[in-house]
């Protein structure tokens, strides 16, 4: 066994823990805003296994639309079923910092309504492809085949951006890292309210308003922090959150609109290949918004983000790609900024 200096024996008490630590614990409560949206996560908790999947028979479908289908679920896997270590990190360092008691618990909820979301991505991606993963899955169709090669680049991607979010989260503020979990749950509630509106099976319809409903709260707790913290906010942070704001938009359109390419290292033909995925779930009464409705979607989101930043003079990025003017960012970094997930 390793041996460790002994202080009991010369001190009284002992020396001051070198922060940042988990302890010393603590559990002062000063946000009321963050018990109340504690108490409504605990009201809402659902299990994706007792969704209705007995309404849900994928064998009414051609294996081209079960494998487009599925393949709209594994894009939300890159993003839903990689935030529960994202979220894990975050609580971690929500205790690293010797926050709030209910911001603790908050940022624990959230880990746990993404478990949830990531558990609902499996589900149905098992279902539909009779298989539990869609890279060693058999496609049984060209299309299939196309999408698969896809995912693969999709989850060569995704697995940069969490090495980057690995190296960020210990740099920043949680400040800083809430403006970019607003961002995602900002664009989250806009597509899975749509996406629930649209659906044709009960199971998707009950699924998509559940996940709406957490996201909601996620939202809400993103913005209790900023009202509490954005005052206050260094003024070299602010710079970082533009730029932020600037990289979470290219790195979300991976699911929220098209991957762009500047920001995404992927084939020539990726974006066809996902329209035709689109087009054939839509054909089959899967609900995906189309090209316009997309981009209508993104530019709502951000309008409704710019408002939140406007209120604590942080300037918001040009996002040309949906029409919005504002500070141009050109210096994208992986290495400076916190990938949204």
């Amino acid at each position: 066994m390793a041996s460790h200096e002994r202080f009991a024996d010369k001190m009284d008490l002992p020396p001051t823990t070198e922060q940042p630590n988990i302890f010393p614990l603590s559990w002062n409560a000063r946000t009321t805003k963050m018990e109340e949206v504690w108490d409504a996560a605990q009201r809402e908790v659902w299990d994706p296994k007792k969704l209705p999947w007995d309404t849900f028979n994928p064998d009414s479908y051609s294996w081209e639309e079960r494998e487009a289908i599925a393949y709209w679920w594994t894009i939300l896997s890159v993003f839903d079923a990689s935030a529960p270590p994202v979220f894990a990190e975050a609580l971690i360092k929500t205790y690293e910092v010797h926050e709030e008691d209910p911001v603790r618990r908050c940022f624990f909820s959230v880990t746990r309504d993404e478990q949830n979301h990531e558990q609902l991505c499996g589900l149905a991606i098992t279902k539909l492809l009779a298989h539990p993963d869609p890279l060693t899955y058999q496609p049984k169709t060209e299309l299939g085949a196309k999408a698969q090669r896809n995912t693969r680049w999709l989850y060569f991607n995704g697995a940069r951006y969490w090495t980057g979010y690995k190296k960020a989260v210990p740099k920043y503020s949680l400040a800083v890292l809430f403006s970019s979990f607003l961002m995602g749950e900002i664009a989250a509630a806009t597509i899975f309210h749509q996406m629930a509106a649209g659906a044709r099976e009960q199971v998707f319809k009950q699924a998509f308003r559940n996940v709406g409903r957490d996201e909601g709260r996620h939202m809400a707790i993103c913005m209790a922090l900023m009202e509490r913290d954005y005052p206050k906010l260094a003024v070299d942070d602010r710079p970082l959150i533009t730029k932020q704001i600037r990289a979470g938009y290219l790195f979300l359109s991976g699911v929220l609109f098209e991957p762009p390419p500047e920001f995404w290292d992927l084939p020539a033909d990726f974006i066809a290949v996902q329209r035709r995925c689109d087009e054939v779930s839509r054909k089959a009464g899967f609900h995906i918004p189309p090209y316009e409705a997309k981009k209508e979607n993104w530019r709502n989101a951000m309008l409704n983000l710019k408002g939140v930043l406007d209120r604590y003079n942080i300037p918001f990025p040009a996002i040309p790609e949906v029409g919005i003017t504002g500070q141009e960012v050109r210096d994208i970094d992986m290495a400076d900024i916190i990938p949204v997930f």
